[in-house]
C-alpha cells in the first residue's frame, strides 16, 4: 500500500501555490466573461490574464464555465464539510439549514455572495446555456456528496433510502431559490451577507411551513 505523502514545507509550498493559481485562474475566467461576455471569451485569454501557460489552464478546469463558476465547487465543498461536522442526533433538514447558515455567516471562508460582481454573474448563469449546464452539474456533485454524509449519518443506504436524496434534493432546492432571488435584486440593492443570509431563512421557514400544511391534509382527496 502506498504510503500517504507527508505534510512539508515543500509540499505546503506546492499546495498554496496551485491553490493560489487556481484561484487566479477562477478569478480571471469570471472577470473576463462579465467584461466580455461568453462567446467571447477564450481559454488563452485566461490563462493570459492569470499570467500563466495555456497548457497550465488544462491542469486545473476543463473548460471556461467550469473555471467561472468553481466558487459554485468551493462553496459546495465548504458547506458538506459544516454538513459532516454537525451533530449525529440532529435531525437531517435541520442538519443542513443549519450547515448552510454557518457557511452563509464564515468570515474565515466567505461565501461567493461576498465577492464583487457575483450577481451580476449568477444572473448570467440563468442567460447563458453553457453556464447553466455547467453549473448543474457543479451542484449536482456537491448535493450527490451530501446525499452520501446523510445516508451516514442516518445508517442507511442511499441507494435504497430516499429519506437523503429527498431531504438534500429540498433542502438545496432552497438555497437555489434564495440565490436567484438575490442574484435578481440588482447590485445597487446590494446588502451583502445578511440580506442573502435573511432570505435563505425566509426560503427554508417557507419549505417547512408548506411541508406542515401538507401533512396535515388528509392523504387521499374525499
Amino acid at each position: 500500500m502506498k504510503a500517504t505523502e507527508p505534510l512539508t514545507p515543500t509540499r505546503d509550498r506546492r499546495q498554496r501555490k496551485a491553490r493560489q493559481t487556481r484561484n487566479a485562474l477562477a478569478s480571471a475566467a469570471m472577470e473576463l466573461i462579465l467584461e466580455r461576455g461568453l462567446a467571447a471569451t477564450t481559454v488563452e485569454a485566461i490563462a493570459e490574464r492569470a499570467d500563466v501557460a495555456r497548457r497550465t489552464f488544462s491542469r486545473y478546469f476543463v473548460g471556461k464555465e467550469d473555471a467561472a463558476l468553481d466558487f459554485v465547487r468551493g462553496d459546495g465543498d465548504r458547506i458538506n464539510a459544516l454538513l459532516r461536522a454537525r451533530p449525529a442526533g440532529e435531525p437531517p433538514l435541520l442538519a443542513y439549514r443549519r450547515a448552510v447558515r454557518a457557511w452563509l455567516a464564515d468570515q474565515e471562508s466567505p461565501a461567493h455572495h461576498l465577492r464583487p460582481r457575483m450577481r451580476r454573474l449568477l444572473t448570467l448563469v440563468d442567460a447563458e446555456p453553457a453556464l447553466f449546464a455547467a453549473y448543474e452539474r457543479i451542484r449536482v456533485d456537491a448535493q450527490e456528496e451530501s446525499i452520501r454524509i446523510l445516508a451516514e449519518r442516518l445508517g442507511t443506504d442511499d441507494a435504497g433510502d430516499m429519506r437523503p436524496a429527498v431531504v438534500v434534493d429540498a433542502a438545496a432546492g432552497v438555497l437555489t431559490a434564495a440565490l436567484r432571488v438575490w442574484a435578481r435584486g440588482g447590485e445597487e440593492h446590494d446588502s451583502g451577507a445578511a440580506d442573502l443570509a435573511a432570505l435563505v431563512e425566509r426560503a427554508y421557514d417557507a419549505l417547512i411551513s408548506e411541508a406542515a400544511t401538507a401533512a396535515a391534509e388528509p392523504s387521499s382527496e374525499e
